[in-house]
């Protein structure tokens, strides 16, 4: 019989907070996280904006131990995953069966492009140890070292959608008594390779993006990192921890329509939403709440709207929002963020507004949440992680 996937643990990074207590703080002040970068190194540093992490390389390694010339995506992997471990009572000691499922999509290419600068003036100049981490998979690695975890290692890197499918990976080898602890997650740094890809794609907003607004002009970029520690039943036993929540359903699909669009008929966001409810075994009057991936993009919002149209029709639209407002889109951590939110959202009955929403879409019934709401009854949330390549994945998280 499949087992129970419960949520022992979680940690997070990003623009908004260092860890969980003061990204929950941010979220019901309206407090977005996005602005002028301070880190990144880009000739676009004033004309656009980016959800940042208030630490430097070095400030981050003196929180985790770890050296400062190591990838930032890996720095904000180390922490994140350090406080979901710390917040479940989980360690090496224990003797169940853990693995580490993480997801990126820039690896270390923050230092590579420190690399190419010399590389590029002087090829003697450069210094291949800089680019040794270069791949997604060796930050995944650097952080599994760092954990001690070693029963199974995994890397995810299916574009804004990694994370999310690093998610449900750990919580279907748990369904199937393959692991009692999964650490999942993902994590992503800012970089100019990113932001220079985006801009080239014209879907950046010089101004703070506003998502589901009939007048949005495109997506900030963010960063940040986050983990859940997934538990089965016999592995809370042993942390001796209620959980926060379970994970109960998830889908990917994939409408396989353009190498960075979604389809107009939101066909991948559909059959990933429907996958969910269907693998959860609920009805879509069943969700409370949808944390929408909510890009601000014309091409996402109105594919993932027309999806959620033909999901609930002949249903009451549950409540909805994009809390991508607060953090910038933070790519291969994206998905991992936004399950931490729904969650919280689940445990403190929340639903988190909707941030500069001022003009509704005019072709859906139905619109975000813009006002913080409070005394929620919130039994499952559905959160949307649609990536580049029709990548699509939902997750349904429900109460314990």
């Amino acid at each position: 019989m499949s087992q129970p996937v419960f949520i022992a643990g979680m940690g997070i990074i990003t623009s908004i907070g260092n860890n969980l207590q003061t990204n929950l703080q941010s979220l019901e002040m309206g407090q977005t996280g996005i602005g002028k970068m301070n880190w990144l190194s880009s000739i676009h540093r004033d004309e656009l904006p980016v959800g940042e992490v208030k630490y430097s390389n070095e400030a981050l390694a003196l929180i985790t131990g770890l050296s400062p010339k190591i990838p930032r995506t890996a720095l904000l992997c180390g922490i994140a995953a350090q406080e979901a471990l710390k917040d479940a009572g989980w360690n090496e000691r224990l003797t169940a069966r853990t693995g580490f499922i993480s997801a990126n999509t820039v690896g270390g290419m923050d230092k590579t492009e420190k690399f190419f600068n010399f590389f590029s003036k002087d090829p003697a100049s450069g210094k291949l140890a800089d680019v040794v981490f270069h791949e997604c998979g060796a930050v995944t690695e650097l952080i599994a070292d760092y954990l001690n975890i070693r029963h199974f290692v995994s890397t995810v890197s299916t574009a804004c959608s990694s994370s999310a499918n690093a998610i449900f990976t750990g919580a279907r080898m748990i369904r199937e008594g393959l692991l009692d602890f999964a650490l999942v997650g993902g994590a992503d740094a800012l970089t100019r390779f990113t932001l220079n890809g985006f801009n080239t794609l014209m879907i950046l907003d010089k101004d703070l993006c506003k998502p589901f607004d009939e007048n949005r002009r495109g997506l900030n970029l963010g960063e940040g990192a986050a983990y859940l520690l997934l538990s089965s039943e016999n592995g809370l036993q042993q942390l001796q921890k209620s959980p926060y929540a379970r994970i109960s359903g998830w889908a990917n699909a994939n409408d396989a329509f353009h190498q960075t669009a979604s389809s107009p008929g939101g066909t991948g966001s559909y059959l990933a939403m429907k996958g969910a409810l269907e693998t959860a075994a609920i009805l879509p009057g069943d969700i409370d709440y949808i944390n929408l991936h909510g890009t601000g993009t014309q091409n996402n919002d109105i594919a993932e709207g027309t999806a959620i149209q033909k999901v609930f029709e002949g249903d009451t639209y549950p409540k909805m929002s994009s809390t991508k407002a607060y953090t910038g889109h933070t790519l291969g951590a994206s998905g991992a963020v936004e399950a931490v939110y729904s969650v919280l959202a689940i445990q403190h009955g929340i639903i988190f507004p909707n941030l500069r929403l001022q003009t509704p879409m005019k072709e859906f019934p139905f619109h975000p949440d813009t006002e913080l709401r409070r005394n929620q009854t919130i039994r499952h949330v559905l959160s949307n992680s649609f990536g580049f390549g029709g990548n699509c994945s939902s997750l349904i998280f429900s109460a314990a």
